[in-house]
């Protein structure tokens, strides 16, 4: 009798769950790592983003969903890659804590820009 191997899917994973965050966004959500802000005033001195108390309008993509589905049915895939620079709306964004560090889910629509 001939034992029959057992082969595992390998589906392609991008950001997070490579790394063995094991988070992958849903739908049309993309995990963003949001940017520190440190602004520099006038006279030079540099103002670190905890004396401004504003939220995150800028991060780095860590993951994305797999797309929306249209009335059709059929996956649209998301415009936004891992590891771009984009700018989302101020209030669009859930936080969420991952292993010790803050992070952003954020519904494509919320994306307001890639950075180059």
């Amino acid at each position: 009798m001939t034992k029959k191997k057992k082969t595992k899917s390998k589906a392609r994973r991008s950001g997070p769950t490579a790394r063995g965050m094991g988070v992958t966004p849903l739908a049309d959500r993309v995990l963003v790592e949001p940017l520190d802000k440190e602004t520099v005033s006038k006279g030079g001195i540099i103002i670190p983003e905890t004396v401004d108390k504003e939220r995150p309008d800028q991060g780095r993509v860590v993951a994305v969903g797999p797309g929306k589905r249209n009335d059709d049915g059929k996956l649209l895939p998301l415009s936004v890659k891992v590891g771009q620079k984009v700018l989302f709306s101020k209030y669009g964004p859930d936080e969420v804590k991952i292993g010790g560090k803050e992070y952003c889910v954020i519904s494509e629509s919320n994306i307001l820009a890639v950075i180059d």
